[in-house]
């Protein structure tokens, strides 16, 4: 049957483009895009925004292959943000002579990393693990696709990776809180029926190339924004009184699994020769009545140390790790994250030593 729309009539939506505008428009479209971005950036830095590598699941798995490449006999920090945040890399190496691969991950329990490394044959030096105690003995997993970016990167993540790590350190809107979407999202909005709105948790630091983290000047130097992150801590907090039996069972069951699944995995890293040892760190204001609510420490901590028999420092215990400004509660500004890990170094030395003496 023939076509009812000819050849002919088809040569009529025929349209060439003109061959000499193409290259202008594409110097317009490069203009616009440059103008674009230059705005963007500016206001970022009017903001007070400044450049940093991105803490991506990318730039954490360099440091993990460290370990595969040659360095499995290094101290490896784990933890969730505080032991992020605290531990600063340079004071680390000043102190010890050592510079530490940071894999620590902010909202994200240590115990899968634990695992992860207790199961490496190439990890043999020493690990130090941070507990935050509402991540620890809960399992929660903010940034838990990292460990799948490790396994699994492709060819094309990796080179994503590399090209992206030549232009972080220069532009200071390229920073997951300043995409355009998640700014839309974070707009004042009215309120809609039957929609529960979370606060996303907003930039706090700064990262070298090695992951070394620093607290952001402007959480230290703007309360607004120190009392929005703390707003954002408390947001969703609901009084343990207030939960029902079955929440409270199942909390219990998976405080249970989790300090399994760490004296396990302490276990297995301690017969290959690794020393564990667990850092409870500072915390303060909402975090002061949540977690001992949550997670006593006669039943959390405490359990923990015994029962894996690793080195256990807790801010509490001693009178070097007390004292530090955290200026949203839960992490300590640059210069008392020196001090800090100047102080828990020492602590550390200073209570192997005791153990040692002892056996």
């Amino acid at each position: 049957m023939p076509s009812s729309t000819s050849s002919s009539d088809m040569h009529k939506y025929d349209r060439s483009l003109p061959q000499k505008s193409q290259g202008i428009a594409a110097l317009i479209g490069l203009i616009v895009m440059i103008a674009m971005m230059g705005g963007w950036e500016a206001y970022w830095r009017s903001e007070g925004s400044v450049p940093s590598y991105r803490n991506d699941e990318g730039l954490w798995a360099i440091q993990r292959r460290r370990i595969d490449n040659g360095e499995g006999d290094k101290t490896v920090i784990a933890g969730s943000s505080r032991m992020f945040f605290n531990t600063q890399l340079d004071v680390w190496e000043t102190e010890t002579g050592e510079r530490p691969i940071q894999l620590a991950l902010e909202g994200t329990s240590p115990v899968s990393l634990m695992e992860d490394l207790a199961d490496d044959p190439d990890f043999t030096g020493t690990l130090v693990v941070g507990v935050a105690p509402g991540l620890f003995f809960s399992g929660f997993e903010y940034r838990g696709s990292a460990f799948k970016r490790y396994k699994t990167e492709s060819p094309t993540q990796w080179l994503g990776q590399q090209i992206s790590m030549l232009v972080e350190p220069y532009l200071a809107f390229y920073h997951f809180d300043y995409s355009l979407f998640t700014v839309i999202k974070r707009q004042a909005f009215p309120e809609r029926e039957g929609y529960d709105f979370e606060m996303d948790v907003r930039r706090l630091a700064t990262y070298g190339k090695d992951r070394n983290a620093r607290m952001w000047a402007k959480v230290e130097n703007d309360p607004d924004y120190a009392e929005l992150a703390k707003e954002i801590w408390a947001d969703g907090f609901v009084p343990v009184e207030e939960r029902d039996e079955e929440w409270l069972k199942n909390s219990l069951d998976k405080r249970n699994k989790q300090i399994e699944r760490a004296v396990t995995a302490t276990k297995k890293l301690q017969d290959k020769g690794v020393e564990v040892i667990f850092v409870r760190s500072p915390a303060e204001g909402h975090y002061a009545i949540s977690e001992p609510m949550y997670n006593p420490r006669a039943e959390t901590w405490d359990v923990l140390i015994e029962r894996t028999d690793g080195l256990g420092i807790h801010w509490m215990d001693h009178e070097e790790l007390q004292g530090y400004w955290l200026p949203e509660w839960s992490h300590m500004s640059g210069s008392e994250a020196d001090r800090f890990t100047k102080a828990l170094v020492h602590v550390i030395d200073r209570e192997r030593a005791k153990r040692e003496s002892q056996e």
